[in-house]
């Protein structure tokens, strides 16, 4: 039999969609749907190092070029819940392909952007692509994944996350300082038009279920939460934060306990919030929210640091934060072999332990440190946030079933778009009030321009420690069936009394 589109149709299915049984990965499609969220992920913060010349051109103050990344990141969460609907709707496939050539496009009326407001709105064009792409690829290429190939395929999925925040402030220095900001968009084009034709071929053509309904009131409810939420932490992260920063997280906060209250008493809600009945999903929200947060502000903390606490220029600071990539590609191919062997939970309390440590050293480093120990206390925290990052990845999903897969892809995308605000936003705040306390300071402390930013460094080591406990709360065996395939060891405990 074959589906709507002209592929083979699964006979596995649900109430409300069709979902196709699990099959043989494609790493070919995992390294597709990778690389549009290597595009993805770096568009999101690679202008910072081209703001200054892009206020040149346009005649703005500096400060007001921020919008253009604040509304691309904005318009990326708030619209992951309603691409995961389309691609239930529609068809996965025609929703990823369509938001590459969304983001494709949207590329090149940024490029070609005369004045603030038509670079501001190309960017939310662009985070609408971004926005479907991110959880819709994953849903393709998790849906073809049996479990035992899970460990595998996240492996590809995570690259994007890790390297991208490393790497996007020598990337958009380097395209700026040697062409002009206009190429940070233009290099999407080619990329954006083979991601496009691979998609065609490579991604299964499912059909979508044409009957099922959109939840409004949840869409609504979840959309405001979420773009309420994000203000909240854009501001938090400013000068004058105040009331209006706490107004919105509050607010936001309201809004999607509404959608929670909602989505469990109707009948086609807009996510299925059954996924949170298993354990390892909800450590996607608990302990797993918390590492991402915390990892999302070391690449914010450390430039500064090294710049405005060492004296170091852009080029120094941007090379030796470098080193954290080198650690998170090199631990990489020892990633799932150390999965398997020691399982999810020892993994993740060691991951989250080993970064509150060298999150740690941070706090012991000032400009007279041997440059080769800097680089080491880097490259090892760049190798356990890899470690870390990539359990996650894989265990949130080991017990979901294929029916709560869109859910649980979407809510886990949204989850990590505010993990990674929620960074940068309690970075910024704790040296605000590390930099305020530092005034009323005696002694050595009071002259030292880095004090603030290792009292930082201090306070997210100790607040790693809440997902170190998170950790500590799972079952033994969590994730057995993706970590170690075949028989549970409870099982084969169940059996040896019997022999």
């Amino acid at each position: 039999m074959r589906d709507p589109d002209g592929g083979p149709l699964s006979m596995k299915t649900s109430s409300r969609s069709t979902v196709p049984a699990e099959g043989s990965w494609s790493p070919r499609l995992a390294l597709l749907v990778a690389a549009t969220f290597f595009m993805e992920f770096l568009d999101g913060t690679v202008l910072t190092t081209a703001i200054p010349s892009i206020a040149a051109d346009f005649s703005v103050a500096p400060a007001d070029v921020n919008i253009t990344m604040t509304a691309y990141l904005m318009t990326v969460a708030m619209g992951i819940p309603l691409s995961s609907w389309l691609a239930e709707r529609i068809g996965a496939r025609r929703v990823f392909c369509l938001a590459i050539a969304t983001f494709t496009a949207a590329s090149l009326l940024c490029a070609l952007s005369q004045d603030l407001t038509m670079l501001t709105l190309s960017r939310v064009l662009q985070g609408a692509g971004g926005a479907m792409m991110v959880p819709v690829g994953t849903l393709v290429v998790l849906r073809g994944t049996p479990k035992k190939d899970l460990l595998r395929a996240t492996a590809f999925l995570v690259w994007p996350g890790l390297l991208a925040p490393v790497l996007a402030p020598l990337v958009g220095g380097a395209l700026t300082t040697y062409l002009s900001w206009h190429w940070i968009f233009l290099v999407n084009l080619p990329l954006g038009l083979a991601a496009f034709l691979a998609a065609l071929r490579l991604v299964p053509a499912v059909g979508g279920d044409s009957t099922r309904r959109l939840d409004w009131l949840g869409l609504a409810l979840t959309t405001l939460g979420v773009g309420s939420l994000l203000v909240g932490l854009e501001l938090t992260g400013g000068r004058d934060a105040g009331l209006a920063a706490a107004a919105g997280i509050v607010t936001g906060l309201l809004f999607l306990t509404a959608a929670v209250a909602w989505m469990r008493r109707s009948s086609t809600p807009l996510f299925n919030l059954s996924v949170f009945g298993a354990r390892t999903f909800r450590a996607t929200a608990t302990g797993g929210f918390v590492y991402r947060l915390t990892i999302s502000a070391v690449p914010f903390l450390l430039p500064l640091m090294f710049q405005a606490g060492f004296g170091w220029d852009p080029l120094h600071a941007g090379a030796m934060v470098s080193a954290v990539f080198v650690g998170n590609i090199g631990i990489k191919p020892a990633t799932t072999p150390l999965i398997r062997r020691f399982g999810f939970k020892p993994v993740l309390v060691f991951a989250s332990l080993a970064s509150a440590v060298t999150f740690a050293l941070c706090a012991l480093l000032d400009a007279g440190t041997p440059e080769p120990l800097i680089v080491a206390v880097l490259v090892a925290s760049g190798a356990f946030r890899s470690i870390g990052f990539s359990a996650y990845a894989s265990v949130q999903y080991a017990d979901v079933v294929p029916a709560q897969l869109p859910s649980a892809n979407a809510v886990s995308a949204t989850l990590v778009q505010l993990a990674t605000a929620a960074g940068i936003a309690v970075g910024a705040l704790l040296l605000r009030v590390f930099e305020s306390g530092s005034h009323a300071l005696a002694g050595p402390a009071a002259g030292d321009p880095a004090a603030p930013y290792r009292a930082a460094f201090v306070a997210i080591a100790v607040l790693m420690l809440l997902s170190t406990l998170d950790s500590l709360a799972l079952p033994r065996h969590a994730g057995a069936a993706v970590s170690r395939p075949g028989p549970a060891p409870a099982a084969k405990r169940r059996r040896r009394p019997q022999a």
